[in-house]
């Protein structure tokens, strides 16, 4: 591991990346050396030479040799071998995050007054530049949203050690750029990374156990506690700079629109582990944290305001405001302040001491305690104008205002937390009710329209259907107890910890009313005898399968005409959320129809609500592969219809996502700026949007194809009868259920049914043996349906893709999948199949489908190879694959001993360990994993 080869680029940014990953792989080398000896070393380095050379160019007898030394590796040396070369690129990708952070800093460094595309100085001087008034700038800004939602999709293959070490491996790293290190301290740098790439050789890369779901709370939390809390608010006053810089006749406040939600702890659909009691200490948790952030800014503010009476004066309000406290509040801690000179010092200490007491239920109503965030953000606001009475702006300017940016952001509840079952539960329990209250014998055997009407009813009735004195089984009390926790958290912590409640699987109007009774039975819905209705909770539907997308607009058209409906919406804002599943539809429909289909449920959707006057908060269910809708996160804002942001984006931030973007503060800076940027842009589009000269045509076209897509994913998918063996067999997916990485199972029950198997684990498998078909198969035939090799078509394809944003991202997209596809190494993987026939069958209907596809694109694009329009991507792929393939082969090796063994109904945990292990390398090799 010696040689830096990854990323070959211009000038001497790249150079330092080079180096980067250089003195990385020597120090590795090192490592090596050092715990396996010169043997270990040099067969690592002779499994890379060959594979690069085979990558060169494809020599049977070269094949035949590496096959030889993968084969006959002594199983301790290939245990080490799989390990180096996972390590090898843990350390690479440190280094390419390092090198985003540093390109950034080289930019703004070297620039000079030039502004850097993507940034919100580059939008907002736009905004100047093409003459958008103050007026219509604040109405742009007051009306765009995001929220950027963390999830536990079990898609992080990597432990919280591990990526720990990685933080303390990236911050040393950045050191070898300080210009005034000395020779010395270099040097100690060095051991220093040494002695870390050592701890990270020695620290076992693979989870003993299943995370439970507190764990997966605590790793969400991890990203507030290391950047969020600090980089939000960063965001904020950046972008308020920019628009008092172009805008400076006006007072700037940016109102909240970027903050982060999270479903972990609070999705229950599938996951038996997350009860209502880990959701009420999942909040506890939130709280805790929230109130640890703050208490670290002020114990820092006790520290450096030390602002004397005895040369300046403070505002009279100050001094009353400390009188009160010093007559309510009996101060314990130790840090108090006793200069009565010095009178900040004297407020924080009173305002440490309240802050604490909010953990304390006896305090709860009483001045002794912060009973809101406003209270908390008020007597900011008195030290706020007391530093300004005395001409310290600049201190309240850097830091008041951001503690009460944050205090604004995240409240006392740090984020929001979305709560999440599956519609069935729900449909369970009301039965269940029904059938206790005698109203109707078996619920779930009524047709969609009597249970609509039933609820309806219900809904409008204000008496009770539950009572304590009926004994419910455990599942449906269970359904009961998680509305009472929302009940009670709202108010423990806020309404705002909790608003969304999501339906899995929506497939009626039904699904969204059950949840708006189970509301109404405990208070978080209620109709007043005056007319009046409270409603603090809202159903929120999620549609995932094609046929649940076409059935979307009709399903919300049927809510919209029932009044009591209208008016819970109406009650919150007249906005409504609606989340669309971008991983169950692509493996429903294949990524064509996907795409196509959630853009149809996008428009058609939004149409609908219009009819009622309602504005619509779509939520896009992204994952972190392509498969599963993955992309840049400010790609992902501008793909949607400018029409259809309305109220706002929300946006899953799921699995390894979370520690690719929100790990290092410069990367989330970057990342949340570029989101800002696009957000504002797609908000002016929305504005001047005209529907392109051809649209409707190309819009045909696609629709088409989608059809044609559609039926050949499906005819191998769910038609064909061997296709689930093939995948069997040919994938590690039982394999990858016992890698440990989530609490959730990787099945929704306990069958082997295709349609029972998460998207997640059938996006990461294909990954892992590297077909990605998910983000590509029946591409091909669905553009071949229209082009027909006639060449008028394909001018008009190559239109689309010039002029058709939703066709060029559909065609990006693709040439990002087939360009990490590798068919040479799947046919390794096919390999382990037992009937050859279904194997050569199967098989070359996909390599039929990649070549297909591939040669279709390079027509539409007129390029000469996939990915010519992206060089730096095209070119680290090309140099990742020959270090991903020694894994790839070392995998199919494992995976067909270990099966052998589990078919004699023995086992070997040391041969599961390395498959394991081998995953968790190629997932770091790929960069994604599902």
């Amino acid at each position: 591991m010696t040689e830096s080869t990854l990323i070959v680029g211009k000038a001497n940014s790249n150079n330092l990346l080079r180096r980067d990953v250089r003195f990385l792989g020597n120090i590795l080398g090192e490592v090596l050396v050092h715990q396996g000896g010169n043997e270990l070393l040099d067969i690592v380095e002779k499994v890379r030479e060959l594979s690069k050379s085979l990558r060169a160019g494809f020599i049977p007898e070269l094949y035949d040799e590496f096959k030889r030394v993968i084969m006959s590796l002594d199983p301790e040396i290939r245990h080490q071998v799989i390990r180096a070369f996972a390590i090898y690129f843990q350390l690479v990708n440190i280094a390419e995050q390092n090198h985003r952070i540093r390109r950034k800093r080289d930019y703004e460094r070297s620039a000079g007054e030039a502004i850097q595309p993507g940034s919100i100085e580059n939008v907002v001087l736009a905004l100047k530049e093409d003459k958008i008034s103050y007026e219509e700038v604040q109405d742009i800004i007051a009306g765009i949203s995001l929220e950027l939602v963390m999830t536990a999709h079990p898609t992080e293959a990597m432990r919280r050690a591990i990526l720990d070490i990685h933080k303390r491996i990236s911050e040393d790293v950045m050191e070898l750029d300080n210009p005034n290190l000395t020779f010395r301290e270099r040097e100690q740098l060095r051991e220093k990374l040494l002695n870390e790439v050592l701890t990270l050789w020695q620290t076992d890369e693979l989870r003993d156990r299943k995370p439970t779901v507190l764990d997966e709370v605590r790793n969400g939390l991890y990203y507030f506690h290391e950047t969020l809390f600090d980089v939000l608010p960063e965001v904020y006053q950046e972008l308020e700079r920019c628009l008092t810089k172009y805008y400076p006749a006006h007072q700037w406040h940016v109102p909240t629109y970027l903050r982060f939600g999270s479903w972990i702890g609070g999705d229950r659909d599938g996951n038996p582990s997350v009860t209502s009691d880990v959701t009420w200490e999942t909040l506890k948790m939130h709280r805790q944290m929230a109130l640890f952030k703050y208490e670290q800014v002020l114990k820092e503010l006790l520290r450096t305001m030390s602002f004397s009476v005895g040369v300046i004066e403070v505002s009279e309000e100050l001094k009353a405001s400390i009188e009160v406290d010093r007559e309510l509040i009996e101060v314990k801690r130790l840090e108090f302040w006793h200069n009565e000179k010095e009178p900040y010092r004297v407020k924080i200490s009173f305002m440490l001491e309240k802050l604490s007491n909010i953990l304390d239920e006896t305090t709860k109503g009483t001045p002794l305690r912060y009973n809101s965030p406003q209270e908390f953000i008020q007597e900011l606001m008195i030290i706020d104008r007391s530093l300004r009475y005395h001409y310290a702006d600049f201190v309240a300017d850097t830091h008041i205002r951001k503690l009460i940016r944050q205090i604004e952001l995240f409240g006392f509840h740090m984020s929001t937390l979305d709560i999440r079952q599956h519609s069935q539960e729900h449909e369970n329990a009301m039965t269940e009710i029904l059938s206790h209250m005698q109203i109707v014998e078996d619920y779930s055997a009524l047709t969609e329209e009597e249970k609509i009407d039933l609820l309806n009813r219900v809904l409008n009735d204000p008496r009770p259907l539950t009572s304590i004195h009926i004994k419910y089984s455990e599942s449906t009390n269970e359904c009961l107890d998680v509305y009472r926790t929302i009940y009670r958290a709202q108010d423990e912590f806020g309404v705002n910890c909790i608003s969304s409640y999501l339906i899995s699987m929506t497939q009626g109007a039904s699904d969204m009313l059950e949840v708006m009774v189970f509301a109404k039975e405990v208070g978080l819905f209620k109709k007043f005898k005056n007319g009046d209705l409270r409603c603090t909770i809202q159903a929120v539907p999620l549609f995932e399968t094609i046929e649940d997308l076409h059935a979307a607009p009709d399903i919300m058209k049927t809510l919209f005409n029932l009044p009591i409906y209208r008016e819970a919406v109406r009650s919150m804002n007249n906005q409504h959320e609606i989340m669309l599943g971008y991983s169950d539809s692509n493996k429903d429909g294949g990524v064509v129809t996907a795409n196509w289909e959630l853009r149809v449920a996008l428009n058609e959707i939004t149409a609908a609500a219009s009819e009622y006057g309602v504005k619509l908060k779509f939520f896009h269910g992204r994952g972190g592969s392509l498969g599963r809708g993955g992309m840049p996160l400010n790609r992902s804002i501008m793909a949607q219809p400018p029409h259809t942001i309305g109220a706002g984006i929300k946006i899953t931030e799921q699995g390894e996502v979370l520690s690719s973007r929100y790990s290092m503060k410069g990367i989330a800076y970057r990342s949340l700026e570029q989101a800002t940027s696009a957000l504002i842009t797609a908000a002016l589009c929305a504005r001047r949007e005209e529907k392109k000269e051809h649209e409707s045509e190309w819009e045909d076209i696609v629709r088409n194809m989608s059809e044609r897509s559609l039926t050949k994913y499906q005819d191998l998918i769910f038609r064909d009868a061997d296709f689930l063996t093939f995948f069997k067999e040919s994938t590690p997916l039982p394999e990858v259920g016992e890698l440990n990485i989530g609490s959730r199972p990787s099945k929704r029950k306990n069958s082997d049914r295709f349609e029972d198997l998460r998207a997640i684990p059938w996006v990461f498998a294909w990954t892992q043996s590297r077909y990605l078909m998910p983000a590509w198969y029946a591409a091909g035939t669905g553009i071949q349906s229209f082009y027909q090799d006639k060449e008028e078509n394909l001018d008009t394809l190559r239109q689309m893709y010039e002029h058709f944003p939703f066709f060029r991202s559909l065609i990006d997209g693709l040439q990002m999948a087939l360009a990490k596809a590798d068919l040479i190494i799947a046919k390794e993987y096919a390999g382990m199949i037992n009937d050859d026939v279904i194997r050569n069958r199967i098989f070359s209907s996909i390599e039929e489908e990649f070549h297909l596809t591939s040669s279709l694109i390079l027509k539409i694009t007129g390029q000469q190879e996939i990915l010519d329009n992206s060089r730096v991507i095209q070119e680290s792929i090309r140099l990742r694959n020959p270090y991903v393939d020694p894994l790839s082969y070392l995998q199919v090796q494992l995976l067909t001993e270990l099966r052998t063994l589990r078919d004699q109904g023995e086992d070997d945990p040391e041969l599961l360990r390395e498959v394991l292990l081998t995953i968790n390398g190629i997932a770091a090799g790929l960069r994604n994993t599902g």
